[in-house]
């Protein structure tokens, strides 16, 4: 009954959706789907919800059928599962057929439902194995006798972070070289040991989003040594063995795909609305969400005069890859790089990505540049027939449908079409889910006129294995290369003829391939190494790395001859082995190094990790450019170039960029010299230096270079009297033998101030303050000077005020003069919108982007049902007696530095730390309790959803 009951609201809600459809008809409008897309592209939808319900992710069988993850009981801390379709028995994969090749699918097959299955993010079919990503667990059913249900379960992988998270074990796909490549979003810890024992440990100091994820902290070690944080790129053997980090320091990318050349591509979401990313993910990239031990949030690091997008990745941290396209505001999910010949050779190649928050697929053609890309991006599909502007305004109703397309994911079939899996709701992100029926779509994208048709591959025979190696899926793919690699160098002359195909990727699938066939194989792949076009030579090089080549011979074979992506290629795969090793092929790299590469750049300090202090030797020793040679020192920073950078950042002839950028190097630097070189340019007679090295010393005192001084040496001890004062009448006021009317009196005396005013709130959320003395003070504690004070005081005191009708105010007009005026009493004390307001909390400048109005609503109405990951609010009372309520900026088990409700920085240390506790409630008070009224949020959400 509730399935039928859920069914029909499906239809009903469909049924409205296609009577919503914008009816400006433009070039590349699809009637039958609702879509935009390229006029020589049709778009059909292929399958709808009863066949399956809210996607997360898919992937495409050798038989050209789609399986797909379903997340129902999505996020029920959140959702409430009464009001909801929900699945008692657990979550279910299931996979989808189109029989009679008309182009739509009539046939669902339920694989399995399991418990274990918590809104799974990710799924790949691979031969007769299905890997399924359900943190804690990667888990693996097996169809042993193909009957589309498993015989057998087992428990790949576990220990990863995230139960129940949005950001936390994601999908996988084989990669080229025979392995699992999968990826991982940052609510960890992270704590999963391989079937060899080898041990990742990972984590950040991001908790929350969901009730399980407590507890977190950076700079862990894993088994390599190495510390590795946030959201993290991986690969294992398929037996299990060999887990290994190819990039890390992520967000929570959706998923990370890997081209037949082993190129990585990423998408990534942001905390703050406009700074999204696609990007090309080099090997051992730090994506530079956290600081690079985890122990900070990009905010606590931001610096002045950054803007969001440098500030949220770390742009100007040495050690950083570069983050490409800002991609603005939205909720990135499923990425791909198009391979197959379908649409023609323009096509193949282009890398889509998935914009569930701006219902848009994303196309890009990567350009190489330098050693990295250029990526210029535009939309391929869309539900609002224009170019997705992150301009355009949301219905100010609410009520336009077109904008429930949320596409979760995106894959290539085995004919070469291309599905896309639509979530299907009204908002995304924050685990809010407001489509009651989870219904679900899958579109077809597919060259308009052809009749594409899934082949039948026959693994049995040699030509099915090499057509099952050439197919646009990547899973199918491996199918192939594996049977072709159990059959040995017999299939050495078939796979062969593939380096002259007409397909690049299907020459680099060859190459990858032959590197596992015996001598024979790789000296086919030695030969392409010296004579193969650019991008064939770095798939030949990879491979033989892979294969445990030795790496300085392979790198000396092709130094000479490298053009800059194959030289990145070798400084990455120079990483771990020792300088006296490498010393020549690192001077090669510098000598090769323009200057100005950023990507080159990154990867002779990849080069030089862990010997920086003989790499500076070297530079030392070198005639080059000055330019060129600051931009290896600031890469390198090693302690004994203190000296030099001290005087570089002062040098009056260099351009005040050049020495910020010293003075960076010279912070990135753990150690005493550093510290009292910083010191003295603090003092400089030189405006410009002496203002930046201040901000170093105050910042770097909190963390890295907290224990390298006596900084407190002269404030040991000292409290403000005032605050002195303040806890003596906090201590009369919670004493059982003050009489009640004297304790009203206390309270009275300190909400005006401002210290007084923040240890009531301190009270009142600890349940000390009873509720009549916190109605006593409501006048005097609303009208406190210090903005956080009211601001904090608007959720713990009670004001009168009617209860707000979210209905009732989404049918208000209102006035986007009056809502600015609004937003500039009440708002721009903690968030900005557009040049007005602060960086305390979410910016709001691209909100209307993200947010439909009655979503926004909810969201002002309601703050503490939907916080934005990263501004959880956390209550700390240290021993002295003070309280402090803002946000976790950094904790590296030491030092906790968090961020009030007013801006203000506070830098603690452990030991003073009496309690500090995570609140259920978002700081942002509601509308209430601001005194706000129903026309005054009309009008401030006309302001936020009409922004130009």
């Amino acid at each position: 009954m509730k399935y039928l009951k859920f069914f029909i609201a499906a239809l009903i809600l469909f049924a409205g959706c296609r009577q919503d459809r914008v009816t400006d008809q433009a070039a590349g409008f699809s009637s039958e789907s609702g879509l935009y897309g390229p006029e020589n592209m049709e778009i059909t939808l292929w399958a709808e919800s009863p066949m399956f319900f809210n996607p997360t992710n898919m992937d495409v069988d050798i038989r050209g059928r789609v399986w797909v993850t379903e997340a129902v009981n999505y996020r029920d801390f959140n959702n409430k599962p009464d009001h909801r379709l929900h699945r008692d028995h657990g979550e279910r994969v299931v996979i989808l057929e189109d029989t009679d090749q008309d182009g739509k699918a009539d046939k669902s097959t339920i694989f399995v439902e399991d418990e274990d299955l918590v809104s799974p993010l990710g799924i790949a079919v691979i031969g007769n194995r299905v890997f399924v990503s359900a943190a804690p667990s990667l888990i693996v059913y097996t169809d042993e006798d193909g009957d589309d249900h498993p015989d057998k379960k087992e428990i790949f992988l576990t220990g990863f972070g995230g139960l129940d998270h949005d950001h936390s074990l994601h999908s996988g796909i084989a990669s080229p070289d025979g392995r699992f490549f999968f990826n991982v979003g940052n609510a960890g810890p992270h704590h999963v040991a391989d079937r060899a024992g080898w041990t990742l440990r990972s984590g950040s100091v991001y908790t929350g989003g969901t009730p399980y994820n407590t507890e977190n902290h950076g700079n862990q070690v894993s088994d390599d040594g190495r510390i590795w944080v946030g959201g993290m790129a991986l690969i294992i053997g398929m037996d299990g063995k060999g887990l290994k980090v190819l990039g890390h320091n992520f967000r929570n990318s959706y998923e990370v795909a890997m081209d037949s050349y082993g190129n990585m591509w990423q998408n990534d979401n942001d905390d703050q609305v406009i700074a999204c990313r696609t990007s090309f993910l080099m090997e051992n990239g730090n994506a530079g969400y956290f600081s690079a031990d985890g122990t900070r949030y990009w905010q606590a690091d931001r610096r002045p005069g950054q803007d969001i997008f440098t500030a949220s990745w770390h742009q100007e941290d040495p050690g950083v890859m570069p983050a490409c396209d800002n991609t603005g505001a939205g909720s990135p999910t499923g990425i791909m790089l198009y391979e197959g010949d379908a649409f023609g050779p323009e096509f193949r190649g282009t890398l889509l990505s998935a914009e569930a928050g701006r219902n848009v697929i994303f196309a890009y053609h990567p350009k190489p540049d330098g050693a990295g890309f250029e990526l210029a991006r535009h939309d391929l599909v869309s539900s609002q027939g224009r170019e997705s502007s992150e301009k355009y305004e949301w219905n100010e109703t609410g009520e336009d449908t077109t904008k429930w397309f949320r596409p979760s994911d995106i894959c290539a079939s085995t004919d070469g079409s291309i599905f896309i899996a639509d979530w299907y709701d009204p908002i995304v992100g924050g685990h809010v889910m407001k489509d009651e029926a989870g219904y679900g779509r899958i579109y077809r994208l597919a060259p308009k006129g052809q009749k594409l048709t899934p082949p039948r591959i026959d693994l049995a025979t040699e030509n099915g294995r090499i057509e099952a190696l050439k197919s646009p899926a990547p899973n199918v793919r491996y199918a192939g290369f594996d049977a072709l690699r159990s059959a040995g160098a017999g299939s050495i002359p078939t796979v062969k003829a593939l380096l002259t195909a007409d397909n690049p990727y299907h020459r680099a699938r060859a190459v990858w391939l032959l590197a596992q066939l015996g001598e024979k194989g790789l000296a086919q792949v030695g030969d392409q190494l010296q004579q193969g076009d650019n991008n064939t030579r770095l798939a030949a090089f990879r491979a033989l790395r892979s294969q445990g080549t030795d790496i300085v011979d392979l790198c000396n074979r092709v130094i000479k001859e490298a053009d800059p992506p194959l030289a990145r290629e070798i400084g990455i795969a120079l990483r771990d082995v020792p300088f006296d090793q490498c010393k020549n092929l690192i001077i090669a790299l510098i000598q090769q190094y323009d200057g100005l590469d950023p990507w080159l750049l990154e990867a002779i300090g990849t080069a030089a990790d862990r010997k920086e202090e003989a790499v500076y030797q070297l530079l030392k020793g070198m005639n080059l450019e000055s330019g060129k040679k600051r931009n290896l020192l600031w890469r390198l920073h090693p302690v004994t170039a203190v000296p030099e950078l001290s005087e570089l950042a002062a040098d009056p002839s260099l351009e005040p960029a050049e020495r910020s950028k010293m003075l960076t190097a010279l912070a990135f630097i753990r150690d005493k010299t550093a510290a009292e070189a910083m010191l003295k340019l603090a003092k400089s007679d030189f405006s410009e230096v002496a203002q930046r090295a201040v901000y170093w010393l105050n910042f770097r005192k909190t963390n890295d270079w907290a224990e390298l001084m006596d900084w407190n040496a002269e404030a040991a001890g000292y409290l403000p009297e005032n605050l002195k004062q303040m806890l003596a009448l906090k201590a009369q006021l919670t004493d059982k033998q003050t009489p009640d009317g004297e304790k009203i009196r206390i309270a009275r005396q300190m909400a005006p101030d401002p210290a007084g005013g923040n240890l009531l709130v301190g009270l009142k959320m600890e349940y000390r303050l009873n509720d009549d003395i916190a109605a006593a003070v409501t006048d005097e504690i609303f009208k406190n000077p210090d903005p956080q004070v009211r601001l904090l005081a608007s959720q713990f005191f009670p004001r009168n005020g009617a209860p707000i009708k979210l209905d009732f105010v989404n049918r208000m007009k209102g006035d986007p003069a009056k809502g600015k005026t609004i937003f500039d009493s009440f708002c721009a004390t903690c968030h900005r919108h557009g040049d007005a307001g602060n960086d305390i909390g979410p910016d709001l400048t691209q909100i209307h982007t993200k947010f439909d109005k009655p979503a926004l609503l909810d969201a002002i109405i309601n703050p503490s049902a939907g916080i934005v990951f990263g501004f959880e609010a956390y209550s700390v009372k240290t021993k002295d007696g003070n309280s402090l309520i803002g946000f976790i900026q950094s904790d590296n088990g030491k030092l906790i530095t968090l961020k009030d409700a007013g801006g203000a920085i506070h830098s603690i240390k452990s030991t003073d730390i009496q309690t500090k506790e995570k609140l259920d409630r978002s700081l942002m008070p509601d509308p209430v309790g601001m005194g706000l009224r129903d026309q005054e949020l009309a009008d401030l959400a006309a302001y936020l959803l009409n922004f130009e």
